[in-house]
């Protein structure tokens, strides 16, 4: 009797509406505490130290004050209310972000592409460029949404900023994502292709290559590319491009 009461006990405290993982409990394990996330120190400074000491460039991280100014521009008139972020790569195992809600989410008219090349020291080099997804226009993503809370805005989006514009390879903007739950607004950062980062023409072969080989102060990205199918598998989404990239990756490294 007293393991029923412990048992039910456990499975009311998943249950509460203040648990973030309280539509989908099987992602608990798979998503990284803020608290123990490297993203959640990973700022600009630490950014440029971790370069210099690897000998690698550091002219291409954006300049602060125009960080600071685009992310004060696009959160305008939003302070005072949660903040839904969608997620479609490692925002969705590691957000660094501390929040009160997760959801799985599609968001139409964008799809998830290998395109994004890191030559800058991340997950590879300029001898040995890595590759990684970027959200770009397409016929929909599925990811997952998080909600953060109003008054946790103002140190999570400077953390947020300055992960996801570091560089120049991504843009802010609103997007429409359907969950279970209703429909939201979210806040994503898209390829911008005006950015030598994106690259858009690579061919399979290229892609499978980058992948295998490149390596960095952040790892691999073939563990990139590993850790987003363990994701989407528990998620059940199915991304005939990430599983054939992956398992061509994997022929190719002879993992």
């Amino acid at each position: 009797m007293k393991t029923a009461k412990v048992a039910l006990a456990n499975n009311e405290a998943l249950m509460s509406p203040f648990d973030p993982f309280r539509y989908h409990p099987n992602l608990r394990p798979l998503i990284t505490p803020p608290e123990q996330s490297r993203f959640k120190e990973y700022h600009p400074d630490k950014v440029r130290t971790m370069a210099r000491e690897h000998g690698l460039p550091t002219d291409w991280i954006m300049v602060d004050a125009e960080r600071d100014a685009e992310r004060a521009a696009i959160m305008q008139g939003r302070w005072g209310n949660d903040l839904w972020v969608f997620g479609y790569g490692s925002l969705m195992w590691d957000p660094g972000m501390r929040f009160v809600e997760v959801r799985r989410a599609w968001a139409p008219a964008v799809a998830r592409r290998f395109i994004l090349c890191d030559t800058n020291g991340g997950r590879g080099t300029m001898d040995n460029p890595g590759l990684m997804a970027a959200l770009d226009s397409g016929d929909g993503c599925h990811g997952l949404a998080f909600r953060l809370a109003a008054n946790d805005l103002e140190a999570e989006t400077f953390s947020l900023w300055a992960r996801e514009r570091i560089g120049s390879a991504y843009h802010a903007e609103f997007l429409r994502a359907d969950t279970a739950q209703g429909e939201v607004e979210a806040l994503t950062f898209m390829a911008n292709h005006d950015a030598p980062q994106i690259r858009t023409d690579l061919s399979h072969d290229q892609q499978v290559s980058m992948i295998a080989s490149g390596s960095g102060f952040l790892g691999t990205s073939l563990a990139y590319i590993e850790n987003l199918a363990v994701h989407l598998d528990t998620l059940r989404i199915e991304d005939a491009e990430v599983m054939r990239l992956l398992a061509d990756v994997r022929a190719r490294a002879g993992v």
